[in-house]
């Protein structure tokens, strides 16, 4: 007996657990081997859909599959909209308008001309199909993002991009639809403009009154803060709901309007709302790729021939450059930059969901070469996932764009103790920042010639001014404990809370002042506050970097500085931090960092 037939019989409630087990299985076994987490989704999607037939979506969900990716790429697509605050794009902000505004209508042209030369479609489905493939794929953008350490500026415009033109590409495709339909007499030019028209305002106000409606009811105290994110999910899949009900696809841009305006609207819960987005929209991306890989049929992956692979290399090669290129010519966008946009254009769930949407439609209207239309999408997303997913670090490397180097780590908190700690890491050649919201207490550091910044690190400004690439770990130490508890609270769900510290609190070990396991970073120091610390400074104690070898091992280290306080093992490209929870490995090849006693300031160092 087959496999296929086997699991005849698996049911909705087994296929939702295995594609949500497949989906973020496949996040951490990405994370784990540093590889693009899409193409392991849609690897996984291959080989339980077609592959192996122990899954398939059409048989073991049925008529919900439409209906559920529909609702998830509206809910990804709004929290794209959640990250797009207008204070960030500041030196963007010419090049997203271009790309908007200019890319989008002549990546509509070139890529239906891809289609219908290199292709071979009709001009009806190329211009259908064209318009989808404005869209680049907030869903593919940015997980590539993360993985590539982009600067601040390339990420932010291909960010921007893949959010924007999303619904703009959706719009794009019901706009020619529209045509097709007037040229199949089964509307009129007047009622086809007419509706056009009137479900594209009405996408857009509805967006607009919904965004400014839970705005101003968060913001009044009209919904108790348990009820938010819920009230915020069934405004959300309302909204959606009601704008395709007038217009297909509008419901992308008015769900995109929405979040866009929550994002800049200065709520006192924006972040709490955001970031229960962002694992929403983990959840969903995961299965949305393993549904759409999985809802693939072997007859359609095998009909795709050599002008399968002419129409992907066109579109990649040339039709994304040339618009690229064209839209930004004369704005202030560096060529460097330039180059990374325009070798950068991954497709995405849009593109697969909405263009299946559409190539039903011109089949039913007799375009029977619009069958087609699925197969080049997922050839066209499954190509750029994986050229991009590969590609964008070493090419962002090449170009000066990335963060690529050692691991960083951020400092909040100047004092002397911070300064000299940022002088050893530098030594060891990690980037080194300190923040602190007193001028006088960098002082030291900018004497020192260390990077500073002035100003409060939880700021809005900081937030957009700074570029926290570079920074691996963060060390909150500042004479405020309770700050450096916020400060580490805060930054956890960014840096990852592995990856954030504070110094030792006063009265830790008292249950009066103790904090639940939810506040606060790893403690750092082995029990020293952040007086002892500053003490055992002004009596000459010093940093110094050991390096470890089997002939000079950890315990030797120790036997001749038994006061010696290990802070960090550092090596080619990890950070480790030490406390009294996390002591050292010791191991042959890392560079220990510690606090040394006056006596030991000739210690062995690099």
């Amino acid at each position: 007996m087959s496999v296929a037939s086997e699991v005849a019989g698996l049911g909705p409630v087994n296929a939702i657990a295995l594609v949500g087990a497949l989906g973020v299985g496949s996040q951490w076994l990405a994370w784990r081997l540093r590889m693009p987490a899409i193409v392991l989704m849609l690897l996984a999607g291959l080989i339980v859909g077609p592959g192996l037939g122990i899954f398939d979506p059409a048989r073991d969900i049925g008529p919900l599959m439409k209906p559920m990716v529909s609702i998830a790429v509206a809910i990804i697509l709004f929290e794209g909209g959640l990250t797009l605050d207008f204070h960030s794009l500041r030196e963007a902000r010419i090049g997203v308008r271009r790309l908007v505004f200019i890319g989008a209508p002549l990546g509509w042209a070139l890529s239906s001309a891809a289609l219908h030369y290199a292709a071979g479609l009709g001009w009806a489905a190329s211009t259908v199909f064209g318009g989808i493939m404005v869209v680049t794929g907030p869903t593919v953008i940015a997980p590539l993002l993360r993985q590539a350490r982009l600067q601040q500026r390339p990420a932010k415009l291909l960010q921007w991009e893949a959010i924007v033109n999303d619904p703009v590409g959706a719009l794009a495709a019901v706009l020619a639809f529209t045509v097709v339909l007037v040229n199949a007499d089964t509307q009129t030019v007047g009622e086809a403009v007419r509706e056009f028209t009137v479900g594209l305002g009405f996408a857009a106000v509805l967006g607009l009154v919904a965004g400014w409606g839970l705005s101003e009811s968060f913001t009044r105290g009209f919904v108790p803060e348990y009820m938010k994110v819920p009230v915020l999910f069934t405004v959300l899949i309302a909204v959606f709901a009601a704008s395709d009900a007038v217009l297909h696809e509008s419901g992308l841009l008015a769900v995109t309007v929405m979040g866009i305006w929550l994002a800049n609207a200065e709520l006192p819960s924006y972040e709490e709302l955001r970031r229960f987005k962002e694992h929403a929209t983990v959840l969903l991306v995961s299965g949305v790729f393993i549904l759409l890989a999985a809802n693939m049929d072997r007859e359609t992956l095998f009909a795709m021939d050599w002008s399968t692979l002419a129409f992907v290399a066109v579109v990649v090669l040339l039709a994304r450059p040339i618009t690229v290129m064209i839209s930004l010519i004369g704005s202030d966008v560096p060529m460097n930059e330039r180059i990374l946009i325009a070798m950068t254009g991954p497709r995405g769930v849009v593109l697969v969901a909405v263009a299946g949407l559409f190539a039903e439609r011109l089949v039913g209207l007799g375009y029977a070469d619009a069958a087609e239309i699925p197969a080049l999408a997922f050839a066209l997303v499954a190509a750029t996932v994986v050229l991009h997913g590969f590609t964008l670090a070493p090419l962002a490397r090449w170009l000066g764009l990335t963060a690529y180097g050692p691991a960083g780590v951020l400092i909040v908190g100047g004092s002397r103790w911070s300064a000299e700690l940022a002088k050893a890491l530098e030594g060891a050649g990690l980037p080194v920042l300190i923040v602190d919201r007193n001028r006088a207490r960098l002082r030291t550091a900018r004497e020192a010639g260390l990077t500073t910044y002035y100003g409060d690190i939880l700021s809005e400004d900081a937030h957009n001014a700074l570029d926290l690439v570079p920074y691996q770990k963060v060390i909150a130490a500042t004479d405020n404990d309770a700050y450096n508890t916020l400060v580490a609270t805060d930054l956890a769900p960014e840096f990852g809370r592995e990856n954030v510290w504070q110094i030792t609190r006063a009265n830790e070990d008292s249950r009066r002042h103790a904090l639940p396991v939810t506040l606060g970073g790893r403690e750092l120091g082995h029990g020293l506050t952040h007086l002892e610390l500053g003490n055992l400074m002004l009596q000459g104690w010093r940093f110094g970097r050991t390096k470890l070898t089997d002939d000079y091992t950890f315990e030797q280290w120790q036997a001749e500085r038994p006061d010696g306080i290990p802070l960090m093992e550092l090596t080619d490209d990890t950070i480790r931090l030490l406390g009294k929870e996390h002591p050292p490995r010791g191991k042959s090849g890392m560079t220990l960092l510690a606090m040394l006693p006056p006596k030991d300031e000739t210690t062995r160092r690099d």
